[in-house]
């Protein structure tokens, strides 16, 4: 090696050795423990960490192009969010505030988003290296198509085995998990009194088939199992359906086979095929839409040719913004970027987005008008300004005065903000006021505005302590936690509702499985185990579709960054919710075997 080549190599070991070393330095602060940092500090564990971040930052440097200018905004940009996100949400997950003065959170934050950069930019060369190898691999050795009298089975066997291998669970939780917002549903079609807090929608589909099904039999839960078989017979023809999608794409056979055993039995979709939540169908009109939009992105002139493509995109955008009120945003959210996108057909596009907005219109407007259904509520909309309000008044009360508070009582009673809790606003803003609200609402935006410039970090701290939970990996799901529902209290977990709620009762047949749902749902046990715990973690899924719209936009394969772009638009609407669990970003865990695929380049 020349002398110029010793020179350089030693500046790189120098650069890795001082970004190790300040990598693992600040390490603490994104691990959760404050309660006994020399778990960490004074540990032989902590050598081990340093080294292998010095082997790495190393390998790195002198592997990675140090002039792709793009490449280094694109990385630094994803680890700077990254490292934010585990900074805050270490300090929320402890004390339930991120202090903005703490010193070390701000020399952390450069630190971190440096060290992650160098690796996040490693990590992308591979797999750009690894997506290459494969499609060589796949050009030189081609896979014989099979039987005709297979192949047009093909589509139809992974159908019937998602249904065979689900068949034990739903008769353990017999007749299915009649949960979140299910009895309020059904009494609205029992009593014929709706309103439009629920997708009417939905509403009509569940209540409908519980009620029509007790009628002739006279059984509730044999209603309630028949929505269930029915949710369950959509998921799995969704589920098909990407398979298929994945087979005519040239997706490999191991992983097309890794997605189908995904889809039969992780826990997670298996909760929720059988779960009564509209948002599975949501979920389910989203992901098609997403392999609506590849084939849009992929094969612009045939998408726009075929009007069975085009029709099948307005049904899926429809039926998307029907089942759940925050798919109207994210999909508006949306319309800018494929627009943008696809300049070239923007009449057509045009047509088809106003298309879908008309059917969502028309269907919900007339539903509505048809049943008429109650609407003026706003807490819905509100929630984080609520829970800003009562978080400053409860920690900050002095900053009130006196009008200022009986403003606030007039929307929000004392009785409503003694019961403040961080993680949830469902017991603040179910005493909202709507009729005070709607009656002077610029009087109400002047007290929030006003109080928040006296206290802005305490909204800012308002919000993040009620969504941290979508974007902090390390997250235990137990915002319910001690509350009493139909059959059974929240222990230390609630990640998922796991009851009958009426007019239904739990009749299982397999006990020993419904113990084992029963103990994901509602115990921590799941989190108990290292790297499996985060395929459980919404800010895990989260960050890792994140990474993937990182990478193919630093691949420059826009086609794949539009529908990351739409399932991360759905993440930026709830985000804004009353709450955080998994259910509302359930296109992550259903949307995982295609950004799977995208990373492994087969798409």
């Amino acid at each position: 090696m020349s002398e110029n080549g010793w020179k350089r190599k030693l500046k790189w070991n120098a650069a890795a050795f001082l970004i190790a070393t300040a990598g693992t330095l600040c390490f603490p602060q994104i691990l959760n423990l404050r309660e006994n940092m020399l778990g960490f500090t004074n540990s032989i564990f902590s050598m081990f960490v340093w080294l292998l971040c010095l082997y790495a930052v190393d390998r790195s440097l002198q592997a990675i192009d140090l002039y792709d200018v793009r490449g280094w905004r694109i990385a630094t940009l994803f680890s700077l969010c990254f490292t934010a996100a585990m900074l805050f949400g270490v300090r929320l997950e402890a004390e339930g505030n991120v202090d903005f003065k703490d010193v070390r959170l701000w020399i952390a934050l450069p630190v971190l988003t440096i060290f992650f950069t160098i690796l996040v930019r490693r990590l992308w060369d591979f797999l750009s290296g690894f997506g290459e190898r494969r499609r060589e691999d796949r050009g030189r050795i081609r896979i014989p198509d099979p039987p005709e009298r297979i192949a047009k089975y093909a589509d139809l066997l992974p159908f019937f085995f998602l249904l065979l291998c689900w068949l034990p669970v739903f008769l353990a939780v017999y007749p299915g998990f009649f949960v979140y917002d299910a009895f309020e549903e059904w009494k609205q079609v029992d009593l014929w009194t709706f309103d439009t807090h629920h997708p009417l929608a939905h509403v009509l589909l569940l209540g409908g088939i519980v009620n029509a099904v007790h009628e002739h039999t006279g059984s509730y839960n044999l209603g309630i199992a028949c929505y269930t078989i029915l949710q369950a017979l959509i998921a799995a023809g969704g589920f098909a359906c990407l398979l298929s999608f994945m087979r005519r794409r040239g997706v490999s056979a191991g992983i097309r086979i890794l997605t189908l055993l995904y889809f039969a039995f992780f826990p997670v979709i298996v909760m929720f095929v059988l779960c009564s939540a509209k948002d599975t169908l949501f979920t389910v009109a989203l992901l098609f839409l997403l392999l609506s939009l590849l084939d849009m992105g992929r094969e612009r002139e045939a998408f726009f040719a075929s009007r069975r493509k085009m029709c099948l995109f307005v049904l899926c955008a429809a039926a998307m913004m029907l089942f759940r009120r925050n798919g109207v945003y994210a999909f508006a959210l949306m319309v800018p970027v494929l627009l943008f996108y696809q300049r070239a057909h923007i009449r057509k596009l045009c047509l088809l987005c106003a298309a879908a907005f008309l059917a969502f219109f028309l269907i919900n407007g007339g539903l509505a008008s048809a049943l008429h259904a109650e609407d003026g509520e706003h807490q819905e909309l509100l929630t984080v300004p609520i829970q800003q309000l009562a978080r400053t008044y409860k920690f900050n009360r002095d900053v009130f005065t006196e009008e200022d508070i009986d403003t606030l009582h007039e929307i929000l009673p004392e009785q409503a903000l003694v019961h403040y809790t961080p993680k949830c606003s469902d017991l603040v803003k179910a005493k909202f006021c709507n009729e005070a609200f709607a009656a002077d609402r610029s009087r109400y935006m002047r007290l929030w505005l006003r109080i928040g410039l006296k206290k802005p970090l305490s909204y800012v701290n308002a919000w993040l302590a009620n969504s941290y939970g979508f974007w902090y990996p390390d997250t235990v799901v137990d915002v319910y936690s001690g509350t009493t529902v139909f059959t059974f209290t929240y222990g230390d977990s609630s990640y998922f509702g796991y009851e009958v709620e009426e007019p239904g009762y739990r009749d299982g047949r397999i006990p020993w499985l419904e113990e084992e749902y029963r103990k994901l749902s509602v115990e921590i046990s799941k989190e108990k185990i290292p790297i499996w715990s985060m395929l459980y973690s919404p800010g895990a899924v989260f960050w890792g579709a994140a990474f993937v719209l990182f990478y193919v936009l630093y691949r420059r394969k826009y086609y794949l960054a539009v529908p990351c772009l739409l399932a991360l638009s759905v993440w930026l609407t709830v985000i804004l919710g009353p709450t955080y669990l998994p259910r509302y970003v359930l296109i992550f865990w259903f949307g995982l075997p295609l950004f799977a695929a995208m990373l492994a380049g087969e798409l």
